[in-house]
Formats: C-alpha cells, structure tokens, sequence
C-alpha cells in the first residue's frame, strides 16, 4: 500500500535521560530529546492483519497538522522540533476521515460503508490515568501518525472504541466527500476543545478571549470561542493569510505579532482595559508570548497552554498569585465527550470549520504537503483522496 512516511536516526541528544522502556520498545516520550536528521519517503508499507476490534478505513481527507511539519524541521543540532511521543520510522497524518472498508469479527457498532473519523490518542483503558478518565496522559500512550501508522496513506486500521460516526454530517451537507472533509478537521478542534471546555473547565458567555497563534488550533479555538458565546476575541499571529482565516472564523480583532510586543495593550483596549478572561497559547511560542499574556490577564482569568515545543519558558509566578489566574496544558482530544459533542456542532451547522481550508492537495502529494506547510502561509492544508 502508498504511504507517505517519516524516518529519523535515533540519537539521543546528550544529557537526555532515557528510560528502559524508551530503549526497549525504541519510543521516544519526548521526540525532540531523541530522533535526528528527520525525512520523509513515499513507500510502500504492508497492510496489517485486522484485529477482531479493528476497523479498516479508506482515507478520504486527512489534513497536514503543526505537528507533522514540527517532525520535519529541526534545531540547530538537527533534531526534530516535535516535543511528543514518537517512534520512528512511521506513516505520518492523524486528521483524517474516510469510509469503512472491513471490520474484524468483534465490532459491534460499525459496518462496511460507514463514514467515520477517529481519535488519534491511542490509549490503553488499563492504566491508573485512563481509569481515573485522563486517557490523554495514558502511561502507555500511542499515537496515531508518530508512533502507530497513520493516514499519509491508502488505508488505515483503528480500533472501534476510537472511532466516531459521521454519517448526520454527510446527511446535512448532502455530500460524502464535503463531510469527510470537514471531519478531518474534528481533531484539531477537539485538541482546542478539550484544552477550554475539558482541562480548563470553560468559559462564561461574555467573556474576552485572547488567541495566539493562528494555525489550526487556534482558529479551533476561536471557533469554540464564538460558539460558546465570547463577548470578544482578540488574535494574533506573524502571518496576513492566517489572520484573514482568524477573521472568517470569527475573532473581532485580528493583528500581526510585533517584535517589541504590543499584544497585551491591543487586548486591553479591546476589552475596555479589563483583560482576558482566557487566552489561548496555540502558537507554541511561550518565551514570546508569555510576557504578553502576563501583561494581558484579567482577575481570575485562565491561560490555556496547548502549544508543543521543547523549550523552557519563563514566567512570572506572581502574577498569577496577584490576579488569581492560572495557567492549564492540555494535550489530546480524547475522553470528555470531545469528537460527540464537536460532532454534534457540526450536525447541527453551528460551526463552518472548512474555512480554515485555504489550500487542498492530493493524498499521495503528503510529502509536498508537509514542505509547503513548513511556510506557515497556509491556515490548513487539506490532502483529499484522487
């Protein structure tokens, strides 16, 4: 089978203290402390057998995320920005949606012909963290894309419990391929919607949202933002075309990042000097954005943590201590009603996600795909099936 994969050499970065199951089963917790010299190669890879809980899909979209380009680009040692857990080599893509091809002998709830997308966090249900319901910090985490095959390519095989119907989607818009499309794009979203409404508990209508960083999970985050009724949303990032798709997603006011700062003074005023009540990190930028943030929050607010980089960041411990503010990382979608509920919302034409798609290729073009996001001029690069 066509798939579109990523090798990297395993080095471990000097100082890097690797646990005896990362060595074992050759996965790194923390890609960016370990892979090296990072390459994609369109290949053929073999289809695996079907489990009795599994389900084959038929890619129809799959969508090119931060997180793939982050695989691609490295530091100045050479090695992977990623920050994630990752075992390598591995068929790339974990936003994806398409059609039911086979089931295994246990499935119950799915059946050949059903449109469906799926969870990318792997999680077992057997460690203390699932048990408790944090599947996204699962001790025996896997992930779709980085250390599990995934969607760069013909087929994929998930387990069922992972997996989510979209039929009423492609019912509402009348079109297999334009649901499948939008679909693709639950998993970004589901990532902002598990940081704002799961990990940081949510938000009340009215109030004043900041967003850095424009790029899919930002403007998921603005997307939410506006659906559960903030009075404003202030955004920003470096690029013209992500800021006009912040402005189509819904932020009121959308600005360029400034080297000497300004970010904070531009969401004072627009929230009347008052601040934001929640500011969403997507840019995974923290040394440069969080002297802003700090400068920006309003009495009790929350500061929203889903950017992913390696790299320490400082921040001003008294200022949460002064404004009663608190700063929530989140990673994942999986668990907390996230892919029902986001469903639901797209069921239901709350929220027009494809706006965010300002640039569509072929599925067998991934690895094109990954090198032309790497410019950041695109919102979201959509692959589409031939």
């Amino acid at each position: 089978m066509k798939a579109t994969q990523l090798i990297a050499d395993w080095d471990p970065r000097p100082g890097y203290a690797l646990s005896d199951e990362e060595l074992h089963a050759k996965k790194a917790r923390m890609a960016c402390g370990v892979w090296r010299n990072p390459r994609l190669e369109a290949t053929e890879v073999p289809e695996l057998d079907l489990g009795p809980h599994s389900v084959a899909i038929a890619i129809r979209a799959c969508g090119v995320c931060g997180s793939d380009t982050h695989c691609v680009e490295t530091d100045d040692d050479d090695y992977v920005i990623f920050s994630g857990p990752a075992s390598f080599p591995c068929v790339l893509g974990h936003e994806f949606s398409g059609e039911v091809l086979e089931v295994g002998s246990a499935v119950r709830d799915l059946a050949p012909g059903d449109l469906v997308t799926a969870e990318g966090m792997l999680y077992c249900g057997i460690c203390e963290a699932c048990r408790k319901g944090w599947f996204n910090q699962c001790a025996r985490l896997d992930m779709i894309g980085f250390s599990r095959p995934g969607a760069f390519c013909e087929r994929v095989q998930v387990h069922e419990k992972h997996c989510w119907k979209i039929d009423g989607i492609a019912q509402r818009l009348g079109d297999a391929q334009k649901a499948c499309e939008l679909a693709a794009l639950i998993e970004p979203v589901g990532c902002s919607y598990n940081g704002m409404f799961v990990a940081a508990g949510g938000m009340s209508p009215g109030s004043h949202v900041a967003v850095f960083g424009c790029g899919p999970i930002g403007l998921g985050a603005i997307a939410m933002a506006r659906v559960a009724g903030a009075a404003t949303i202030t955004a920003f990032d470096p690029m013209p075309a992500r800021r006009a798709v912040a402005k189509r997603m819904g932020a009121d006011g959308v600005y360029e990042v400034q080297p000497d700062g300004g970010a904070a003074a531009l969401i004072r005023e627009a929230t009347g000097g008052w601040g934001a009540d929640m500011v969403i990190e997507a840019a995974g930028a923290a040394i440069a954005t969080m002297p802003e943030i700090e400068r920006a929050m309003a009495p009790a607010s929350t500061v929203v943590y889903l950017g992913r980089t390696g790299e320490r960041a400082p921040v001003m411990l008294d200022v949460l201590v002064s404004s009663a503010a608190r700063i929530v990382g989140a990673r994942g979608h999986a668990g907390g009603g996230v892919y029902p509920h986001v469903i639901r919302l797209l069921e239901n034409d709350r929220m027009d996600l494809l706006a965010m798609v300002d640039h569509r290729m072929p599925l067998p073009d991934a690895a094109a795909a990954v090198e032309r996001s790497r410019s950041r001029e695109d919102a979201k690069i959509l692959l589409v099936a031939p």
